[in-house]
């Protein structure tokens, strides 16, 4: 069925994913500037990335049955719908509290819209659904790549809260488009109640999938890591302005995007497994070069150097555990997704405290936390391995 889906779709897919990143990383060049003009902290400002992590997986929680149950067109176009709103109660924000009640709000409504595109994605490739989330990841990954771009540019030319009003407007474009050509090819069972408990029963009760749940959790963790504390560890740590920022951000997530490419031309031939395997190699091998230069006080290159392979490794990881975990549940696909991004950016949502609480002015506690992220995948994996062992010997 993949051979079917055009390219216009798959773009309208991503563009969906895409509210997410963008509300991320858009504001992410604006931080310092935020903390100056709403008379607060830093730490403040970083909570919010926290809170929208935490309401976006709470708001998973809560949409992915509703997506297997009613539909999903009408969850994409209401979620939308409020994130637009919730953007643009934004822009006329200036108090910091505010701030962090609609960022709740606007990361709420964004996880209705996107919780239902991996379950169209598995319904469209099926088998393929690996090499189909390589394509829409692939795509996706340009709003990370330019999102700090905008946001630096709006700060040129005006004020951090037109951040959020660029946002509101992308959302309502995306919201039409939707509306006018998104489809609904997971048909939904006539008089299906909504299943809370027992579709997650379903999916936690499923042994195999438990450890590519677990890897894609940890690699969220020690990918929000990263995005938590850059911010500060590019411009406050090494003191780089906030253009470069930009371009420096925009090469780990050009990494990503190459481990994606790699992924959909490869991953047909070796399978999922075999390629989360080297991404879990790579990730192993550049997270503990990465607490090496920091702890050494090796400087900004190094660094760079490091973090930069270790993104594209996490992608590897987590595209191709997600894609995993959506094979093995086709009628609870949303349910599935829902898993997924609750833990995802509920373990992203502990980033910002953990940072908080290990703060030494240096940028080796973001290090070491992104390496028990990834130490943390490798023993999901061996548990998964020796499980799959323990069932063919029984």
């Amino acid at each position: 069925m993949s051979k079917t889906v055009s390219f216009a779709l798959l773009a309208l897919l991503a563009s969906i994913i895409a509210i997410t990143p963008l509300a991320i990383d858009m504001y992410l060049p604006a931080m310092p500037v935020m903390a100056d003009e709403l008379n607060t902290d830093s730490g403040l400002i970083q909570q919010s990335l926290s809170i929208y992590l935490a309401a976006y997986g709470v708001g998973m929680l809560l949409f992915g049955p509703m997506a297997d149950a009613i539909g999903r067109r009408p969850l994409a176009l209401g979620g939308l719908c409020v994130f637009c709103l919730a953007s643009l109660a934004l822009g006329f924000c200036h108090d910091a509290q505010w701030l962090l009640v609609l960022r709740a709000l606007q990361a709420f409504a964004g996880s209705a819209a996107t919780v239902v595109i991996p379950g169209i994605i598995r319904a469209l490739y099926q088998e393929n659904t690996a090499k189909g989330m390589s394509y829409v990841s692939m795509i996706m990954m340009m709003a990370p790549l330019i999102a700090p771009a905008i946001g630096s540019a709006v700060l040129w030319v005006g004020h951090w809260q037109d951040i959020f009003l660029v946002l509101a407007l992308y959302s309502a474009l995306i919201a039409v488009l939707t509306w006018r050509f998104l489809p609904d090819p997971v048909p939904v069972v006539k008089g299906r109640r909504l299943e809370f408990l027992s579709g997650y029963r379903v999916v936690f009760g499923h042994v195999a999938a438990r450890p590519q749940i677990a890897t894609s959790m940890f690699a969220s963790f020690s990918f929000f890591c990263f995005l938590t504390a850059v911010p500060f560890v590019y411009i406050e740590y090494y003191g780089v302005n906030e253009q470069l920022f930009s371009l420096l951000f925009a090469l780990n997530v050009g990494m990503l995007m190459l481990a994606n490419f790699c992924n959909s031309r490869l991953v047909g031939r070796f399978g999922p497994q075999r390629m989360l395997n080297l991404g879990l190699v790579s990730a192993l091998c550049s997270a503990m070069l990465l607490c090496l230069a920091n702890w050494l006080e090796l400087g900004l290159v190094l660094t760079v150097l490091s973090i930069a392979p270790l993104m594209a490794s996490l992608g590897l990881i987590a595209t191709n555990a997600d894609a995993m975990i959506l094979m093995r549940f086709p009628e609870h696909s949303g349910t599935a997704t829902a898993v997924i991004g609750t833990l995802r950016f509920g373990s992203g949502a502990l980033a910002g405290p953990l940072l908080a609480v290990l703060y030494s002015g240096t940028a080796l506690p973001f290090s070491l936390l992104m390496l028990s992220g990834v130490l943390a995948i490798a023993i999901s994996q061996l548990l998964g391995l020796y499980q799959a062992r323990f069932a063919r010997k029984s």
